[in-house]
């Protein structure tokens, strides 16, 4: 088949810039062929480049004496102590959910899934964040429906406990919904896989499924704003099988155990192009694929199609050549394909021969260390105008506006989709705050959170982006867990802009200074930039997933609370407002600055909880909706009323930072008391629990009223 010619409009259609373009000839002194373009656009895009982040990501602390590996493998790897360690990243599918909801939810999941256990780790936890536009526009149904079941269908299939995630609503998604996927495993701390390529004349071997069409050109796609030809790009989201992925990720675990295995690594952006290049490039070695040798799937595929496929449940390994028989004898009783496609040679290059013709001759270290690096120009996003008055509303009024809103109600309809309970070791039903798995024949157990607060990072993105990493740490603790490490995904707009540029910049920097202060340096993650639409872009979205160890799983904190239990607020309420969850409910307003966060009271509040739990019955943070929703909520779970004294709409309904809603015994309470005066933390009792009311300030509704708005008004919205 004749290749095309190289065109201005072929380049461009590749999302490569005519400087980029130059940097190419200037590379390999001539003009690419078209296999060679495809490559160079695979690895030179954002999703697999990093080229408008690198410089920003350096900053981010990934190092801690908890860290076996930080970023830059697949995923980052983490000792929990007796030789064990917990493995875990979270990723984008997000230009392909929004294209083909289902598929592109369901191969996110199996995408995160391959990079837990392509580094020798079993996995035993998932999570998800989604974003989803306005409740009322026309595709936001389609796509709730979509990706709840893609996420679903994978992961039951795979048989994972989905263990918590979070779900928001905003008319800036409307063009571009999120979906982020996490998973976490477990491994034998020495153990651990690694993708580095070692040895010359090694072979390289093709693992899992069949390469078909299937997600050809993704990467680049996910790299690029979308525009009305947005319909034409479905061919390229990939089709998943979570059976298969069962299969290999069985095949694989069992391989590793023979001694084959010197490196390996996912098919997961740019397929079999972004394996190879960077398996030889870690190891410091060339590579050569014969694509003849490449099982598929469809008849006369090019070689351009196969080095771009992103073909779900597929891996590349190099093995050692005397262990290739007992390898091969492992795929074939999973019944997976298994052929050797290449080998490593000591030149730098990758040379991929097709039909006896060669299709791409290029140095392969240039393909991901001479990528391109920019450094956008930025603009800092301006302080925020000060909060005008909030007028003020009934209390009961103020708190039935956020349960019944899809953004707070209870999540029971999505995660009722989902199994959270497989594999036996789940702790606790989603919905209650941080899931907690045990860790399995020990008494450890781990607890997994996902959060952010877009328009926080709006309005103040310093704060917005500390404002995650806070909460997340605010999560794990509420369950009586040691926060250990972090994983991001840091949803943008488009780069190019200054002022999204400075989004990204300013959350950087929150999240950098606030993971340094409370020790949960970042160890994996993802950059999705270019989340528009005609222009108009999402929401900053740096979501931050964190993993917290609870070294006896007996003392986590999941009891509830009880009738006469004292409700006891730790930390200080100044009533802030603005970015509130009550003024974007009650008042359609997003104004205000972010509330502030003070990293020493959190790390000093945090550490008072878990110090102090054997007298904490039920705990949670206060975030969206302050004290009264919190309050509500941790009623809610218990079935039993709860007596707030606080009348000021502020201190009801205020997002101050480092807060934590306990409940208690009157005994534990004093005992509690004295702690917090010795350690410094400000403890205030604020009420009690116990009757079937909701009472704020003095006004009441029924528990069963509002627990019913709560229970019901996500599945009003979406059955």
């Amino acid at each position: 088949m004749q290749e095309p010619a190289i065109t201005p409009d072929l380049i461009a259609s590749h999302g490569l810039s005519p400087e980029e373009y130059d940097r190419i000839l200037e590379i390999i002194g001539r003009e690419p062929t078209f296999t060679e373009l495809g490559i160079f656009s695979a690895m030179w895009n954002e999703h697999c480049s990093y080229k408008s982040s690198k410089k920003w990501l350096r900053t981010l602390p990934t190092e801690g004496p908890q860290v076996i590996c930080g970023p830059g493998e697949n995923a980052g790897v983490v000792d929990i102590g007796d030789g064990q360690a917990v493995i875990f990243k979270m990723e984008s599918h997000n230009h392909p959910s929004y294209i083909e909801p289902y598929q592109g939810a369901a191969t996110g999941v199996g995408g995160i899934l391959r990079d837990v256990f392509t580094m020798g780790a079993r996995p035993v936890a998932a999570m998800n964040s989604l974003s989803f536009g306005a409740i009322d526009h026309p595709k936001t149904r389609q796509l709730v429906h979509g990706v709840v079941e893609g996420i679903g269908g994978y992961g039951n299939c795979f048989g994972v406990p989905t263990v918590g995630g979070e779900v928001r609503f905003d008319p800036a998604y409307n063009g571009n919904c999120l979906v982020n996927a996490f998973a976490a495993g477990l491994a034998d701390a020495d153990k651990i896989f690694y993708s580095a390529a070692s040895g010359v004349g090694m072979p390289v071997v093709y693992l899992g499924a069949k390469t078909g069409r299937d997600g050809v050109g993704g990467a680049t796609m996910a790299s690029a704003e979308f525009d009305e030809t947005i319909e034409e790009k479905r061919p390229t989201v990939q089709v998943g099988d979570p059976f298969t992925e069962k299969r290999l990720m069985e095949a694989t675990l069992e391989l590793m155990q023979t001694g084959a295995v010197i490196s390996i690594q996912d098919m997961g952006a740019a397929g079999l192009t972004c394996s190879a290049v960077e398996m030889g490039d870690k190891g410091e070695l060339g590579i050569v694929l014969n694509l003849d040798a490449v099982p598929c799937r469809e008849q006369a595929m090019t070689a351009y199609e196969m080095m771009l496929s992103e073909s779900q449940e597929r891996m590349l390994m190099v093995l050692r050549p005397e262990k290739e028989a007992e390898a091969k004898a492992v795929f074939d009783k999973w019944d997976l394909d298994f052929a050797i496609v290449g080998e490593t040679i000591a030149e730098d290059r990758f040379l991929i021969l097709h039909g006896n013709e060669t299709k791409a001759d290029l140095p392969l270290s240039k393909l991901s260390s001479s990528a391109p690096e920019y450094d956008r120009p930025w603009v800092e996003t301006p302080a925020a105008e000060p909060l005008a008055e909030v007028p003020a509303v009934d209390p009961i009024d103020g708190l039935k506006a956020l349960v019944s809103s899809p953004n707070y109600a209870a999540k029971q309809w999505v995660y009722e989709q989902y199994d959270t309970m497989v594999m036996a070791d789940s702790m606790r039903t989603p919905g209650l705050g941080a899931g907690i798995i045990r860790v399995h024949g020990t008494e450890k157990a781990l607890a997994f959170t996902s959060d952010v607060t877009p328009r926080y990072v709006k309005a103040n993105p310093v704060e917005g982006g500390k404002q995650a990493v806070a909460e997340a740490y605010r999560n794990l603790t509420a369950v009586g867990a040691l926060p250990l490490a972090t994983t991001d995904n840091l949803n943008f707009g488009n780069p190019e802009k200054p002022e999204i540029m400075g989004q990204f910049v300013g959350a950087i920097k929150g999240i950098g200074e606030a993971v340094a202060a409370l020790n949960t340096p970042i160890v994996s993650g993802n950059v999705s930039l270019y989340n528009e639409t005609d222009g108009s872009a999402i929401l900053p979205t740096p979501t931050i997933c964190a993993v917290g160890l609870i070294e006896k799983a007996e003392d986590a904190i999941t009891g509830t609370a009880r009738e006469g239990h004292v409700a006891i607020l730790v930390g200080e309420t100044a009533g802030h407002l603005g970015q509130s969850a009550l003024l974007a409910e009650v008042f359609n307003r997003a104004e205000g600055d972010a509330p502030a966060v003070d990293l020493e009271a959190e790390r000093r509040n945090g550490d008072f909880i878990r110090e102090n739990r054997a007298w904490i019955r039920a705990c949670t943070d206060l975030s969206d909706g302050g004290l009264a929703l919190a309050a509500f909520e941790m009623a809610e779970a218990a079935g039993t009323g709860v007596t707030i004294d606080e009348a000021d709409m502020g201190q009801l309904f205020g997002e101050d930072q480092a807060r934590y809603l306990i409940a208690c015994s009157f005994d534990a309470a004093e005992a509690l008391m004295v702690a917090a005066g010795q350690a410094g933390v400000q403890l205030k009792t604020v009420g009690k629990f116990g009757g079937s009311d909701v009472t704020l300030g003095g006004v009441s509704a029924p528990l069963e009223e509002l627990a019913a708005l709560y229970r019901g008004a996500f599945g009003a919205a979406f059955d």
